[in-house]
């Protein structure tokens, strides 16, 4: 057997373009993968990998390009290019059997992933939150968001991205309703993920995850799939993604969560962590 390439220094891997992908890998067993959302890291997902690792499974995931401790690139910040680092990582690891798992712009990615490479390496699927399958409204797309609010946020974020995070984070967790209970930790650890990612990779993301639309992606998949969405997000509402991609997706299975915002990974951890173990030992 051939080593596999990577950094001594760090989990790394390179990507088709030479890009360099961080990626953590704990435990053995069965294999979950975790794709986060926008503009996070993997750590986002600390809560699901390190009670899926005590529960014997190795659970593995990677810091999008331009976020976190992976490599700014200044080109590929699309949806192909995410899936194809996402597939630079599975191929790199040779993983097998794959539960892939992702949570907003991560199930964009997961998807995409799915339309480009296929479901050779992949058993299940896990879409929480996520954004398939568009969220930018247009003619075929009525009902979805105005390139207006996408276009409010580039502009927060160019003027005064530290400012904008903060501010981002409180429907991100539903803490702008009332008797919500967000601690300032959480709002506090969002804003520090979402400074270590690079200006232009979120700024650019933001085309990414709003404007692809993931519809032929989805009627790819042909493994079992849980989508997993709370119906108070308020930013990636759940009439136009969750909703729709459960029609579009063949025997898709859905739970969704009353009450609950777009990180509810976080807000709902123990109901989210139960439900998924559920479904990676149904």
């Amino acid at each position: 057997m051939h080593p596999i390439p990577r950094s001594r220094a760090v989990n790394t891997i390179t990507s088709r373009d030479g890009t360099q992908i961080y990626y953590k890998d704990w435990g053995r067993g069965p294999i979950v993968t975790f794709s986060h959302g926008w503009p996070l890291n993997a750590d986002a997902w600390d809560g699901q990998m390190n009670f899926l690792a005590q529960q014997g499974f190795r659970v593995i995931a990677h810091d999008r390009r331009g976020h976190g401790r992976s490599e700014q690139a200044s080109s590929n910040n699309d949806m192909n290019g995410y899936a194809d680092d996402l597939a630079t990582v599975m191929d790199t690891l040779d993983l097998k059997s794959v539960t892939m798992v992702g949570h907003s712009t991560g199930g964009g990615e997961v998807a995409r992933y799915i339309g480009r490479h296929g479901t050779k390496r992949v058993a299940k699927v896990v879409l929480i939150g996520a954004v398939p399958p568009i969220l930018l409204k247009s003619e075929t797309n009525p009902d979805g968001l105005p390139i207006e609010a996408f276009d409010g946020l580039r502009a927060a974020l160019a003027k005064d991205r530290a400012q904008f995070y903060k501010e981002f984070a409180m429907p991100f967790f539903g803490a702008n309703r009332e008797g919500a209970k967000v601690s300032q930790g959480t709002l506090d650890q969002f804003w520090l993920w979402s400074m270590q990612s690079g200006l232009r990779n979120a700024y650019e993301c933001i085309k990414a995850f709003s404007e692809t639309d993931f519809t032929e992606d989805l009627k790819r998949i042909d493994v079992p799939t849980l989508i997993m969405h709370g119906e108070d997000d308020q930013v990636v509402p759940v009439n136009i993604t969750g909703r729709r991609s459960e029609k579009l997706i063949a025997g898709a299975k859905a739970i969704y969560y009353a009450g609950a915002p777009h990180g509810l990974t976080t807000t709902h951890q123990d109901r989210i962590n139960a439900d998924l173990l559920a479904f990676l030992r149904s």
